[in-house]
Parts: C-alpha cells; structure tokens; sequence
C-alpha cells in the first residue's frame, strides 16, 4: 500500500498527523474565530500562527537532537511537545 513512494508506517502516520491538525485548526478557526493576541514575542498571533512556530520549531528541536546526538529520539518529542505547551501559553 506504501510502496509507491517507499513510505513507512512513521512517516505516513506523522503526515497523516499534521493533516489532522491542519483540519482541526480550520474547523476551529471558522466555528471560533479569534482575534489575535500579543505574546512574549511582543507579535500578534492566532491559533494557526502558534500552530506554524510549533511545528517549526519541533522541527529545529528534533534535528539538533540528531545532530548532537542527545539519545534517543523519543525524547526529543517530550521535549517538542513541553515547547508546543509553552508556544500556545505564553506565544
């Protein structure tokens, strides 16, 4: 079934992931707008803006752990998901 682009069952399930959050963020954005605030950063931010700087940032997070070498990469997610609690809090 994932033979056509030599897909494995992590890589489909993180693209299927951020799909899922794609589509939960738009329902979320047209049944409850919001107006955007100012965080630490001192910028105005939505839902979808902090959404965008997580990923981004989880992004970051996981190649400096493969890159330094930190252990295993499971940790690095724990460390993604305290920085996606603290970007939705305070961003």
């Amino acid at each position: 079934m994932l033979d056509w682009m030599a897909w494995t069952w992590p890589t489909a399930t993180f693209f299927l992931v951020i799909a899922g959050l794609l589509l939960t963020f738009t329902i979320l954005a047209v049944k409850y707008p919001e107006t955007p605030r100012t965080g630490i950063l001192r910028i105005e931010t939505t839902r979808g803006d902090r959404l965008f700087i997580t990923l981004l940032g989880s992004a970051f997070i996981n190649l400096a752990w493969l890159g330094l070498d930190l252990g295993p990469q499971y940790f690095a997610l724990l460390v993604c998901l305290v920085f996606a609690a603290a970007v939705f809090r305070w961003v």
